[in-house]
């Protein structure tokens, strides 16, 4: 080996010459070569040829830009066709330049993305808007323009807003087609809509006004209104056409077409008259680019340059930008170091001397270097901000709203990633912080097709001859809700007039027809019922169909009409009084509560009373005594000891009113309970019903044994079907001794109209779940919707509870206390009056012992003798004897004839009292006395 061939394989080592050698190496070149490729004579391509052209001649008039290197851009006029697309840019690619402005085309630019990463050359397009190449798949492929990722979600935004479900779409068949609608279906799908039929048109020419009509026919057949059309505009307005010819752009209808329409209309107004008449009221979106003083400069040098035809469009804009996003790239690249050369790729040579002449095609060497100076572009152009996020997308996409007015266009409003919708301009809101609430997502009047302000309700019924198949169950019981007419397949009662009569309210009509489920012997399963839905063997259900969680995860269900929710019936038997029904008024804590504060009231008492009054001093024996005897004394309002004290007073006062209000509600339950004759049942409620193992009914159908089983955890074998009125009250009566049920749990409009005729029963406990009644119709139903207003106007007017009425008032006794309720009065009741007499307690002692601590006030001298521990044994010694002491007749004389007078006054001034009271309170003094 040759020291030549040596040194070759160590830089191949080294991965210098990794595909090939390098050539035509350059510094900064006196001239720097890009390509162009787009299609000439269409809408986009002639108003790019004159924006590249013009942008071309600012920078190479621009001394402060590429410092003497020129900018020469070759265009190439690529068709769209797929094939022809690819062989003419294979073509292109054979020629040596450092970036591509293009393609035009979708369908060509995944083809030319794929050789352009290769060939390590930026392919930059303003036109090309297909979601799916932003992807990880064209590192070399940069859009900057609008990705229709962000056109995709304006629309659904839009669709949202105005409360559409089901949407319809029309698309060119193709990849830009095809991909611009699977973005949408997504963004549809993140707002609870869908596309409920789409539909593609041949991509070519070639389409027929005969293939659109077939199109359109069957889009009239279907059964939404939204039309979302994304296609060219050649084939938009011929779609247009049919369907003006078709009468599908009149009321009702709406269509929504994407940026191609506006683009068309901004280069080629103004339009005839009739072409303007095929497209009133269409709603169609442009690339908002921003005002401002270049971009209106650049409008009027436009017209001066074209004489306003053709205008100049969003499109143009993007490419002016584009070839400026090129120049300030190559400025940083060339500042940076970056060299233009090419080298031959390897795995191409190997292919060399083929008729395809693929030897042509080289690498750009710092191909890599370019890229990353155009990704961190960030400069003010004519469409605004142009800076590219992470995924290599424009920052702040934002479109403009219009609505196509007379002869002209009428913008009604702003579409950005950043607010949502909104009728201000997209600038003003970044200067505030983001809002997508559904409140502040407005848009302006728009005048729809069919010349109406008024929103279009986005669906009819589908003009295909079919009825709506509405499931009714064949009910055996309770007939007054629901029940079939013999020999006929017409049904009656309750739920049929109220679905009836909400059906006369909707603005349109409804053909229907009723269709049977079940097999007239027994209530049907109503879960089997709703799951007909899914299964699409009825388009709705309608009758006694109960809300529950399980079935709102499979359908809607329209606004409940009425209220229901599971609840208890029992047998109640007559309660005898018994030998202790004194203690029934009052509740066990009751009890408790109020004999502990008759306690602590005479504690209270005797401590606040001990110093000063004779009548609560003597042995502990006699004073224990005269604390309970006066604090339960007081029940009656007996006792016969005196208070002396303010803070006693006080206290005696509040636990009297306390004491009246216990006694006068004790006396008044107690003789409800003696005089009144009184039900009671076993089952109290809920609780009691679980924990104890007798039999438990149920209806038949109904969700009551699933609730019970699965939600209760109660066992099945002691679940009891039970299939009529007659076969509750047999059940209940036979009771769970004998072949019966201790209580049935059903809903509550069952319940009540089983009890208007059976007295014997009544409900116990209260109701355990809340739900209702509702008609059910398929997943995202608008017809759920307008039912459910009609069923609110129907409440509102009275015409439900006139319905209610006919059905459903039989009651033969009384339903006013139907409920079991306890006649126990518990603490709950009571617990004010005892709060405002604990705390009257302990303020009066708090007081009371900060009396007590001022008369503490040791000696100097003594203090100052003693040790600290038996200071504090001496301080606690004196504490105990002032509290037990008897106060100084000295200091409160004038005080106790002050109370002996009023006490005389008091006994009317009998002798005998006020010796007995002299007599007792001496002998008090000399026990005390001689105690002492």
């Amino acid at each position: 080996m040759n020291a030549t061939g040596f040194i070759f394989l160590l830089f191949l080592h080294l991965g210098v010459f990794q595909i090939g050698c390098s050539r035509n190496a350059s510094a900064q070149p006196a001239v720097v070569n890009i390509g162009a490729m787009f299609k000439f004579n269409s809408t986009i391509g002639r108003v790019a040829k004159i924006a590249i052209d013009e942008a071309l001649k600012d920078i190479n008039s621009d001394s402060s830009i590429l410092k003497g290197t020129k900018l020469n851009i070759t265009l190439q006029n690529s068709n769209c066709n797929g094939f022809l697309g690819m062989v003419e840019a294979l073509r292109y690619m054979a020629t040596d330049v450092v970036a591509i402005i293009g393609p035009q085309c979708s369908v060509v630019a995944p083809i030319i993305s794929h050789v352009a990463s290769e060939l390590q050359v930026p392919l930059l397009s303003f036109a090309a808007t297909d979601p799916t190449l932003s992807s990880l798949e064209f590192p070399f492929f940069v859009m900057t323009t609008q990705s229709d990722l962000y056109q995709m979600t304006a629309v659904a935004d839009i669709i949202d807003h105005y409360g559409w479900k089901d949407v319809i779409a029309i698309y060119t068949d193709d990849d830009w087609g095809r991909n611009g609608v699977f973005a949408l279906k997504d963004k549809l799908a993140e707002r609870r809509c869908r596309i409920s039929y789409k539909v593609g048109i041949q991509p070519y020419s070639s389409v027929s006004r005969g293939d659109v009509m077939d199109i359109l026919v069957k889009v009239a057949l279907t059964q939404s209104r939204i039309v979302v059309l994304h296609v060219n505009p050649p084939i938009a307005f011929m779609v247009f056409s049919v369907a003006n010819h078709l009468g599908m752009m009149g009321n009702g209808y709406v269509w929504i077409a994407t940026d191609q329409l506006s683009l068309f209309l901004d280069s080629n107004s103004p339009f005839p008259s009739e072409t303007m008449d095929t497209i009133q009221g269409v709603l169609t979106l442009r690339q908002h680019t921003p005002d401002s003083d270049k971009k209106r400069a650049f409008f009027a040098r436009w017209n001066d340059i074209t004489g306003g035809s053709p205008g100049l469009n969003s499109f143009g804009l993007y490419a002016y930008d584009t070839v400026w996003l090129l120049a300030y790239s190559l400025d940083a690249f060339f500042n940076q170091g970056g060299v233009i050369s090419f080298s031959n790729d390897s795995r191409i040579n190997s292919v060399a001397g083929s008729t395809l002449h693929l030897e042509a095609m080289s690498i750009f060497d710092d191909g890599k270097l370019l890229l990353k100076n155009i990704l961190q572009s960030d400069f003010v152009g004519l469409t605004g901000h142009l800076k590219f996020n992470s995924d290599k997308s424009l920052i702040l996409p934002a479109y403009d709203i219009i609505t196509v007015l007379g002869t002209g266009i009428r913008q009604i409003g702003y579409w950005s990633n950043y607010s949502g919708l909104s009728t201000v301009s997209p600038e003003t809101l970044y200067t505030r912080p983001p809002n997508r609430s559904s409140a502040n997502q407005k848009l302006h009047s728009v005048i729809w097709p069919g010349e109406t302000l008024s929103t279009p309700r986005g669906w009819v019924f589908p003009n295909n001859g079919k009825l709506l198949r509405i499931g009714v169950p064949n009910r055996v019981s309770y007939k007054e809700f629901v029940s079939r007419i013999e020999d006929s397949d017409m049904f009656k009662g309750f739920c049929i007039d109220v679905f009836t009569a909400a059906v006369n309210l909707l603005p349109y009509a409804i053909p229907y027809k009723f269709i049977s489920f079940g097999d007239g012997r027994k209530n049907p399963s109503y879960t089997e019922l709703v799951n007909k839905i899914t299964t699409g063997d009825f388009d709705g259900v309608v009758g006694d169909i109960a809300i529950v969680t399980n079935r709102t995860r499979i359908v809607d269900f329209t606004q409940p009409y009425v209220s229901s929710g599971l609840v208890i019936v029992a047998r109640l038997e007559k309660q005898r009084s018994g030998a202790w029904a004194f203690l029934r008024p009052f509740g066990p804590r009751m009890w408790i509560v109020t004999a502990s504060f008759f306690i602590i009231v005479g504690i209270v008492i005797w401590i606040l009373e001990h110093r000063i009054n004779d009548e609560f001093r003597g042995p502990p024996k006699y004073q224990v005594i005269t604390i309970l005897w006066f604090s339960f004394s007081t029940m009656f309002f007996a006792h016969r000891e005196n208070t002396m004290s303010t803070l006693g007073r006080l206290v005696l006062l509040i636990w009297l009113f306390v004491v009246l209000i216990i006694n006068s509600s004790y006396t008044a339950s107690l003789t409800s309970i003696l005089t009144v004759e009184h039900l009671s049942s076993p089952i109290k409620g809920l609780e009691s019903l679980v924990t104890d193992n007798e039999p438990i009914g149920y209806q038949v159908g109904s969700f009551a044994e699933r609730y019970l089983s699965e939600e209760l955890n109660i066992s099945r074998s002691r679940l009891v079907p039970l299939g009529s009125p007659e076969e509750y009250a047999s059940a209940l009566e036979r009771g769970p001794g004998n072949g019966g049920v201790a209580a049935i749990v059903d809903e509550r409009p069952y319940v009540e109209l089983f009890l208007s005729s059976q007295c014997k029963f009544r409900i116990v406990g209260q109701e355990f779940t809340k739900s209702g009644w509702g008609f059910a119709f398929p997943r995202d139903s608008p017809l759920a919707i307008d039912m459910s207003s009609a069923i609110l106007t129907l409440s509102e007017n009275g015409d439900l509870q006139r319905i209610h009425d006919k059905w459903l008032m039989q009651s033969t006794c009384s339903l006013e206390s139907t409920e079991i309720e306890t006649s126990q009065l518990n603490l709950s009741s009571f617990w004010g009056l005892f709060l405002i007499c604990g705390i009257a307690c302990f303020v009066s002692l708090l007081i009371y012992f900060l009396q007590i601590l001022q008369q503490l006030s040791p000696a100097p001298e003594s203090a100052s003798r003693t040790s600290p521990d038996s200071s504090r044994s001496r301080r606690l010694q004196r504490i105990l004897s002032l509290l037990d002491e008897k106060e100084d007749p000295s200091k409160s004389g004038q005080k106790r004839r002050k109370v002996d007078n009023d006490g005389d006054e008091e006994l009317g001034s009998s002798p005998k009292r006020r010796e007995r009271n002299n007599s007792n309170s001496n002998s008090n003094r000399n026990v005390t006395w001689s105690n002492s």
